[in-house]
């Protein structure tokens, strides 16, 4: 992977920059749809592609459980399996081990949860048959080298969002731990390949400047390719904690070492992100709000709302989502009241249109940012 600054704000900490993989060529900052189960939901690649995405975001820990790396591995990798022409970037599935371990019924019954800690890595179980599987540092790289990741990310102790401090230090200590074995494990398994994938760190350590810059420098010591600041966008932090951490964290990490903000998808968040030097977003949010009837909007691009279509006042609202939206919901002309009584109707369509919608909003978004750049 390369990557390169191509002009720096004068005004602020946000910068342009491009990097590459071997598939393509991708703009920065960039926003990335999370394919989780190996498709955006309800969107196909040629969707994607057509808006102008070039890259997009696969779930370690699902495409694991279902249909198996191995699988994968023999279709040809992740990007023939689901026919994506462009970069993919896997996380590690740490994150969905520790919030998805117990929610998984049994033929109709809750059953019993473990996520439990151990030397060798994480033992937990599956959302989908409660089956019993361990994650250590070294076979989640295995697992993304198996998919045939551009960007591979390793196996690191997500702490809960009202963990204490002493909790999250430990995290750090383990996150520490793993990711020595993961790239040590990481750098043997690639040392002949002749398109090596890159990795990258993840720092933890919450809302704790000192913790923060613990974790960064520990994994300083390793060669990586670029920096994800995790631990910001675990479900319940106030929008002051999620800029502390960013704040605490970017003055660490180098100008030439690509920096991803994971998790975060809200157009004000990325924007606030944005000017203080941050280059990858990722977020499941442009499709989970429109499978809920839900868009964002915007005037002027820098403030920006949401409209809820589920409601019954729309029910009679020929106007389209946002005049100059060229989404194709908004380019084939289709109403607010025709979108409303799809989503009231539970019409896959609806759902379809109105995250192709928030899709769209998010890579113009990231694209006037850059035009401004």
């Amino acid at each position: 992977m390369k990557f390169k600054i191509t002009k720096q704000s004068k005004e602020s900490a946000i910068r342009l920059g491009q990097l590459e993989t071997h598939r393509s060529k991708i703009d920065t900052p960039v926003f990335m749809p999370c394919a989780t189960n190996g498709s955006v939901k309800g969107i196909s690649a040629e969707e994607l592609d057509e808006i102008g995405y070039k890259m997009i975001l696969g779930n370690t820990y699902h495409l694991y459980l279902r249909p198996g790396e191995g699988l994968i591995q023999n279709q040809g990798g992740l990007q023939k399996f689901i026919n994506w022409p462009h970069s993919m970037l896997t996380d590690s599935g740490g994150y969905q081990v520790f919030s998805l371990s117990d929610k998984y019924t049994v033929y109709g019954k809750r059953t019993e949860s473990l996520t439990q800690v151990v030397k060798r890595g994480v033992w937990f179980r599956s959302h989908l048959d409660g089956s019993k599987h361990l994650f250590t540092p070294e076979k989640v790289i295995d697992i993304q080298l198996a998919l045939g990741s551009d960007i591979i990310m390793p196996l690191d102790f997500c702490p809960s969002a009202d963990a204490t401090k002493e909790e999250i230090e430990h995290a750090v200590d383990v996150t520490n731990i793993w990711f020595k074995q993961a790239y040590e494990h990481f750098a043997l398994k690639t040392k002949d390949m002749e398109k090596r994938p890159a990795i990258f760190a993840i720092i933890q350590g919450s809302f704790y400047k000192d913790l923060r810059e613990k974790s960064y420098n520990f994994l300083s010591q390793f060669p990586v390719d670029g920096f994800s600041i995790g631990g910001v966008a675990n479900g319940g932090e106030s929008k002051k904690k999620q800029q502390d951490a960013l704040l605490y964290t970017l003055p660490l990490i180098p100008l030439n070492k690509p920096r991803y903000l994971m998790g975060v998808g809200e157009p004000e968040d990325i924007l606030f992100a944005t000017k203080q030097g941050i280059d990858m977003f990722d977020c499941v949010l442009p499709t989970r709000l429109g499978r809920h009837g839900i868009v964002w909007v915007t005037e002027d691009w820098k403030s920006f709302s949401k409209t809820d279509l589920a409601k019954t006042k729309f029910a009679e609202d020929n106007s389209i989502l946002m005049p100059n939206c060229q989404c194709p919901s908004c380019r084939a002309g289709y109403t607010k009241a025709y979108l409303s009584h799809l989503i009231r109707s539970g019409e896959m369509l609806g759902m379809r249109l109105l995250s192709l919608h928030n899709l769209w909003l998010l890579h113009e978004l990231m694209r006037r940012v850059r035009e401004e750049i």
